[in-house]
């Protein structure tokens, strides 16, 4: 099992843009972990169902639901064991509670984005 921590997330105006880290944990485990493992950024907005928003593969190959297309951009740094989603042009409907969880099922604690004028 591999321990996953997310940061980076805050209060920000429409139009800002924040940058979400999602940490593996030290320890063999979780060595090259985003190399060999699919992993997935998620949101739940408050009353909604958790939603995948963005699919990262093993291979490098990124998927961004329509709503975020274009104002979100995933990366990899696999020395630091960290994905990072640059978040940009927010909106108000992006606030949620933002989630990494990588295959088969490790889940992030979630960290809190919100947008507001």
């Amino acid at each position: 099992q591999v321990q996953l921590v997310e940061s980076g997330g805050g209060s920000v105006h429409p139009g800002g843009s924040l940058r979400l880290s999602c940490t593996a944990s030290d320890g063999t485990a979780s060595d090259g972990i985003f190399g060999r493992v699919d992993m997935g950024w998620y949101r739940q907005a408050q009353g909604q169902e958790r939603q995948l928003i963005v699919g990262f593969t093993r291979l490098d190959a990124v998927n961004y639901v329509r709503s975020v297309r274009g104002r979100f951009f995933a990366s990899k740094d696999h020395a630091k064991k960290t994905v990072y989603l640059q978040v940009e042009n927010l909106i108000p409907e992006d606030t949620a509670i933002y989630f990494c969880e990588v295959a088969p099922d490790d889940w992030g604690q979630g960290i809190q984005v919100a947008i507001s004028s």
